[in-house]
């Protein structure tokens, strides 16, 4: 099958879900493809414009969910469930793609252009709906940063420890709160929390004064 830079994002995605950025090499990209690692380079220059244009996919999958979310919103929507649209339809764009958050969190050091038009929309939202301007980027940044981080433990594929009985009452009875609010929800419950925590982050927005730090 003849080479396309599509064909060639498609496979480095799926490396980089198995092997992670350090993993991730055009010769390994190469060898699923079936093809040599040179002729990648017609298509796709270097491993930092791989990992970009992977990037730039997930970041642009995000950005038309979320126009889709904010024209089902209309226009007379509040800016906080603004921004709860776009950041619900970009947590599901991160978790279709293994290692998805990971590629999203690096996007800005690659300068993808569809992670840059998430940002410059959610700004631009914050702004509209009066957040002061001395905090439009920390305001964005948090959030984004809360998505990323919200998705990685999602995708985390570290091994749960096994406890007995006891050991499970013993953590019960000297961390309480945090062994009641760790407790594994159910996918809904899951869906629930990451609603409120958004809320609850724009909640903080909308209060917050401008000192002009």
């Amino acid at each position: 099958m003849k080479l396309t830079e599509e064909r060639i994002i498609d496979a480095g995605m799926a490396e980089f879900a198995e092997s992670g950025y350090h993993g991730l090499s055009m010769r390994r990209v190469a060898q699923r493809l079936d093809a040599r690692a040179g002729s990648l380079y017609y298509h796709v220059p270097s491993k930092s414009a791989l990992v970009q244009l992977m990037a730039d996919r997930v970041a642009r999958q995000a950005y038309e969910a979320g126009t889709a979310a904010l024209a089902e919103l209309g226009p007379d929507g509040r800016w906080q469930e603004r921004v709860e649209a776009q950041l619900v339809t970009l947590r599901h764009a991160l978790r279709r793609h293994r290692g998805g958050a990971v590629m999203f969190a690096d996007s800005p050091k690659v300068l993808s252009t569809g992670a840059l038009a998430l940002m410059e929309r959610l700004l631009e939202t914050l702004r509209d709906g009066g957040v002061p301007a001395t905090r439009l980027g920390v305001g964005a940044d948090a959030l984004l940063s809360h998505v990323t981080g919200f998705v990685l433990q999602e995708q985390s594929e570290s091994p749960a420890m096994s406890i007995d009985a006891e050991e499970a009452v013993a953590l019960r009875q000297r961390f309480p709160m945090t062994v009641a609010a760790a407790a594994g929800p159910e996918e809904e419950a899951q869906d629930a929390k990451y609603v409120h925590s958004v809320r609850l982050l724009c909640a903080g927005l909308a209060v917050l004064p401008d000192t002009g730090l």
